[in-house]
């Protein structure tokens, strides 16, 4: 398979922290939820973004996620990473908005989509960049998110997790529940 990509959690001490944390939860310890997603939350609300392609849409998906995910809690079998496990559920309600809302595939992104990538985000502040890269980026992002719209949600998904999230393969194939082949 490939690579995991820089940003992946390995199977070590932080993903055994995600498992004892959604354990605390389920023995009662009501903070543990809330910081277990506070972990996750700026690449949960990534997905659910890129995947639906609309901050409100995303924004309700991803509550919609993290309700269910902590009433399901005992759910979670212990065969995946528990991220796998939130992403699934964050994928599987972005999707169900997309189906809910039967958007037509031509219908195009909104132009302000990126002002919201970094919402949540704890990045420190940069220095202003030059005027020419912005405009050729925002043209870059537009085309993308344009592209991204003309898919089928499913497809829209895999590709947002492989292409733009950095998951493997195998890991998007989890978070999907499908062959790898599929993704």
């Amino acid at each position: 398979g490939q690579a995991r990509s820089e940003h992946q959690q390995p199977m070590n001490e932080s993903a055994e922290s995600d498992r004892r944390l959604l354990d605390a939860h389920l023995a009662g310890d009501p903070p543990a939820f809330g910081r277990l997603f506070g972990r996750h939350r700026d690449r949960l609300w990534a997905v659910a973004l890129r995947t639906t392609g609309d901050p409100e849409e995303a924004a309700d998906a991803l509550q919609e996620a993290m309700i269910a995910a902590f009433r399901r809690a005992e759910t979670f079998r212990c065969d995946s990473a528990v991220t796998t496990w939130l992403h699934r559920i964050v994928v599987n309600a972005a999707l169900d908005r997309l189906r809910r809302r039967r958007v037509r595939a031509a219908d195009p992104l909104p132009d302000d989509l990126e002002e919201y990538a970094d919402r949540g985000s704890l990045a420190t502040a940069t220095p202003a960049p030059d005027p020419a890269d912005v405009a050729v980026a925002a043209e870059r992002r537009t085309a993308v998110f344009t592209a991204l719209a003309t898919l089928p949600p499913d497809q829209r998904a895999a590709l947002v997790l492989v292409d733009m999230e950095g998951y493997s393969i195998d890991e998007a194939a989890a978070i999907l529940d499908c062959p790898s082949g599929t993704v």
